[in-house]
Order: C-alpha cells, then structure tokens, then sequence
C-alpha cells in the first residue's frame, strides 16, 4: 500500500462509522491525518474509534438536519483543529420499486439524506477552507448516478444531484487551493446491500465487467489521494470505480 502524506490533516468523514466512510477514515489515520468520524449509529462510532485510536474521535449526527450539522461542524474543529478534509460517504439506497409505486415517504427520505445532507455538510466546511485558502472535498456518488438504475429511481436521482453538486462547487471555488470532486463507484460490498433484495444484488453484479463488487479498500485508493495535496489541479471531476461499468 502506497502511503499518501496527510500529515497535520484533520478529515471529516461522514458516515464513518462503517462501509467506504470507515475504509476511508482508516486509510486516512495510516496516511497521518487525524480524523472526525460523524454518523448516527453512537454504538457503531465507538466501535470505530476504538479500532481506529487516539487519531480518532466521533460525533453524532443526522446529516439531513442542517442544525445538527452547523452544531457538529463547531464541535468538530473545537476538538479537532481546523478541518482541511471532508468526505461526505453517508447515504441510504433505499427500497427497490417502480417510479409509479415508489414510496413518497422513502423517496423523500433519500433525497433528504443523500443530497440535503450532502448540500448541509458542504455548506458548513466549504467557508473555513475558502478563509484559509486549503481544503480538499470528496463527495460519494455512484455509477447510479451516471447511468441510473431500474427501480432505484430515488437513488439514482439523488447521486445525479451530488454529481451536479460537486462540479458546480468545483467551479465556485476554483480560485482557491480547495478541490472539490466526487466518486462514482459500482455496488460495494458494505452494509448497504442489506436494503436490496438478492435479485436486485445479482442485476447490480451482473452489471460490473470485472464481475465483482468493489472492495472498500480500492476506494479508500482512490479517495485518499483524492484528499491529499498532490491533487492540486483537478476539481469539479468525477472519478470512475465501477470496473468497467462506465459508458462515460
């Protein structure tokens, strides 16, 4: 494993407590960075801190209430110092169902989490880095978001959004040494497939070249260089892990 430098780096990863936020968090803390896990799960957060150790500490947290994130936000860099990373990997699939039959209480459940949450968290950080002139963001989509999914047309649409998100705030803050980009990443093999019935997991598995899902590591890869000063040039892009699944 290539060690990338984030020495003196203090990262946000939301949704850190498990999946791609913990594989993330983890290579971040072997890279020397300290991090801030922020999830909703506190028995999962402790679980991680203490795998992750003293370069750890946690919040708890709903990403789709923009107080809650504006309080976190305080309480992190009080704790933690300044926050030059920030990694946005919480979100939700969601059920599988026609558009037609889609549940308005799920589909607005999603968008409020994987978009809202994405936009609040953003919001939060983005003005610190601007006043210092650093800062590095990676926004979790997903190939959904590119290619969309056949009954996951709220998941689909919301990583659509952070897509858009994420090159629209790429643009804004071009003029500063902050890189803002996201991933779109294939079905991983994490937690989140609990919410997908067996037939839905084998159509996503069908769908990846490579016939398998991405290991949470290779994103963690992909992510940490992503974060670190090297990347100092690209911004508003999106970067491909879907083992060959892209059509762009």
């Amino acid at each position: 494993m290539n060690r990338i430098d984030l020495e003196g780096q203090h990262a946000i990863v939301t949704g850190g407590a498990q999946g791609l936020g913990f594989a993330m968090a983890t290579r971040f803390v072997r890279s020397g960075a300290s991090v801030t896990l922020w999830d909703m799960n506190a028995e999962l957060l402790e679980t991680a801190k203490e795998a992750l150790g003293s370069a750890a500490r946690t919040v708890v947290v709903d990403i789709a209430d923009h107080e809650a994130v504006a309080a976190a936000h305080a309480k992190t860099e009080a704790e933690g110092g300044p926050v030059s990373i920030l990694v946005n990997s919480a979100g939700i699939a969601g059920p599988a169902a026609s558009l037609d039959t889609y549940d308005i209480a799920w589909w607005n459940k999603i968008i409020d989490i994987n978009v809202n949450g994405t936009f609040y968290v953003n919001r939060a950080v983005v003005p610190g880095m601007k006043e210092r002139n650093y800062g590095r963001i990676v926004n979790i989509a997903s190939i959904a978001g590119k290619e969309g999914n056949p009954n996951a047309s709220a998941y689909s649409a919301s990583k659509a959004a952070v897509i858009g998100l994420t090159k629209s705030l790429g643009k804004e803050l071009a003029g500063y040494d902050v890189a803002v980009n996201c991933i779109t990443p294939a079905t991983a093999q994490t937690r989140i497939l609990e919410q997908l019935t067996p037939e839905f997991i084998e159509y996503m598995r069908s769908k990846i070249p490579r016939g398998r899902f991405l290991e949470v590591e290779e994103a963690a890869s992909m992510v940490a260089w992503l974060v670190s000063k090297e990347n100092s040039f690209t911004t508003g892009s999106v970067f491909d892990l879907s083992g060959g699944r892209a059509t762009y």
